[in-house]
């Protein structure tokens, strides 16, 4: 059975990759803040005859993640999935940008996934498909940005895409495959109602990309349906 634990499972495209990864039948360790609390989430796990497990998770919080840590201790995880992100504030602009909420982006997104690598690297290492992969966003490509506005959010996504490229480096001689995505613009909270595609079709883009994904795509930062795209 492949294994793949995944952050931020509770709502948008993490619950629509625990949706999918089960129906392939997956072990899932699905993390999120309060698990008592995710409804969808947990009628997954009861019907999944215990492939899918809830677990608490704070990517904040380094105590969180070491609690994680212990219950997992060294079950090999085929695909590590850094989902867990917040927007921080919404088209931060010079003249009105509110630095708690850059802060806090830079805590929970970029942070947050190398806390998960930091605990988690052995355990994707020991795995039989070795898979590391943080969702990123468009907006962090530095190549591609024209514009005058969010700076809280895409600085974020920009550093968490450096973080990975130094963790492909890093771990790229143990076999790890190291991929960073933009999901699209997807109609999750989030992305909001006016959005281009649907949870399923980035989370259903994104699984197809990662089973194919081999060691000449460590590093990498594609699109959902998995075209290159620039740092």
């Amino acid at each position: 059975m492949q294994n793949i634990l995944i952050t931020g499972a509770s709502r948008g495209i993490g619950l629509e990759f625990v949706r999918q990864y089960d129906a392939d039948g997956w072990r899932i360790f699905a993390c999120c803040r309060t698990p008592g609390q995710a409804g969808e989430l947990n009628d997954i796990a009861a019907a999944s005859n215990g492939r899918v497990t809830t677990h608490q998770l704070d990517v904040d919080q380094i105590e969180s993640v070491f609690t994680l840590k212990a219950e997992i201790g060294e079950q090999p995880l085929d695909v590590l999935l850094n989902n867990a992100g917040i927007m921080g504030q919404r088209n931060a602009a010079r003249g009105d940008i509110d630095y708690d909420a850059w802060q806090g982006a830079m805590v929970t997104n970029v942070m947050g996934p190398m806390r998960m690598v930091e605990a988690f690297a052995d355990n994707v290492a020991a795995s039989e498909q070795k898979k590391l992969i943080t969702i990123s966003s468009r907006m962090g490509s530095i190549g591609e940005t024209v514009a005058p506005n969010s700076i809280v959010y895409r600085s974020s996504k920009a550093a968490v895409n450096m973080v990975m490229k130094i963790v492909a480096n890093d771990l790229g001689s143990q076999g790890v495959i190291v991929t960073s995505f933009h999901p699209g613009w997807v109609r999750t909270d989030m992305g909001g109602s006016a959005a281009d595609i649907s949870a399923e079709e980035s989370a259903g883009g994104i699984r197809r990309v990662i089973a194919e994904l081999g060691p000449a795509d460590n590093g990498a930062f594609r699109n959902y349906d998995g075209g290159v795209i620039q740092w």
